[in-house]
């Protein structure tokens, strides 16, 4: 018989955990030819998410509960759960239930056909505000312009992934994981699979604009040379224009002193911003460099149930 294990990272969910785990289990109660296991992370959470976890935990011996010492981020809890994975086939899903559990039977399907990654395609994503969707539709847009690897959009970390592409994953040493665009970079077979995303079954998301950011920073600078190339490009083009600086500097010099002065501090300004940039772009590549040399673990697990 084969084995489905299931992937649910937790960040104050206490209004939300039960129900969660209400709907896996009758979805996968319905799985006849499968085993399973549920995987819980809990991030670092301080309300009563761990303590339900805790309690469904000794309730069913099949549900694994890890818990952070700490907040760690999501993509860190979703990097722990996979390491847990014991099933031939795996699904990554939110505990918030915006991505139905009830999907994922025909998920698995897919999978029986030879796909060795489902990954879900947003048709709609109700609840969401105007701003976000348009941010993350412009962040994909950005994010293939400038990465190698084609990385789907409207999609999330919801996915069913075959065994082996979790072990090879979980091979991988780098910190600042950002692991949409890791799954494409991976490569195997790999298909859509288009729902529509529900709005949260209860509490408010715990993602704000500055983890979206971060979020946006590690698969920018991740899977990307080409900040690197532009600021090759700047130092061509500040060249060029510094040429043409100095020939209208000249010129403003012996018409209109004045005039020079003021040209001359708006060039000043605009250069000074774009060499901030640059130091910018460089400098989330050392960070990024740092954090990998460093040999810290990405994670601290402060207490395991039945794992």
């Amino acid at each position: 018989m084969k084995k489905l294990s299931i992937v649910v990272p937790f960040y104050y969910e206490e209004k939300v955990a039960q129900e969660t785990y209400n709907r896996l289990f009758k979805v996968v109660s319905n799985l006849t030819d499968y085993e399973y296991e549920m995987i819980f992370v809990n991030d670092g959470s301080q309300d009563n998410t761990l303590p339900i976890l805790k309690n469904i935990a000794n309730l069913d011996p099949n549900v694994k509960v890890i818990s952070f010492s700490r907040n760690f981020g999501h993509q860190a809890a979703v990097t722990a759960g996979l390491k847990e994975v014991t099933g031939d086939v795996c699904i990554i899903i939110d505990a918030d239930l915006q991505d139905p559990p009830e999907l994922i039977p025909e998920m698995l399907k897919l999978w029986e056909d030879g796909n060795a990654v489902v990954y879900g395609k947003r048709k709609s994503r109700d609840g969401e505000s105007a701003f976000k969707l348009l941010t993350a539709k412009g962040f994909y847009t950005l994010l293939n312009k400038l990465s190698d690897v084609s990385i789907p959009k409207d999609t999330g970390d919801f996915r069913l992934v075959d065994k082996k592409v979790v072990d090879e994953l979980n091979n991988l040493p780098e910190h600042n994981k950002f692991l949409r665009g890791l799954w494409s970079w991976l490569g195997y077979k790999q298909t859509p699979f288009e729902y529509e995303r529900a709005e949260r079954f209860a509490g408010e998301t715990h993602y704000p604009l500055k983890k979206m950011l971060k979020l946006a920073s590690d698969g920018i600078f991740g899977f990307s040379k080409k900040p690197v190339t532009f600021i090759g490009i700047s130092g061509v083009c500040l060249m060029v224009l510094m040429f043409v600086f100095l020939v209208i500097g000249i010129i403003s010099a012996v018409t209109n002193g004045m005039a020079f002065v003021w040209f001359l501090l708006s060039a000043m300004n605009f250069i000074g911003g774009l060499i901030l940039i640059c130091l910018y772009f460089i400098g989330n590549y050392i960070v990024r460099i740092a954090d990998n040399t460093a040999n810290r673990p990405q994670y601290v697990v402060e207490e395991r149930i039945n794992s």
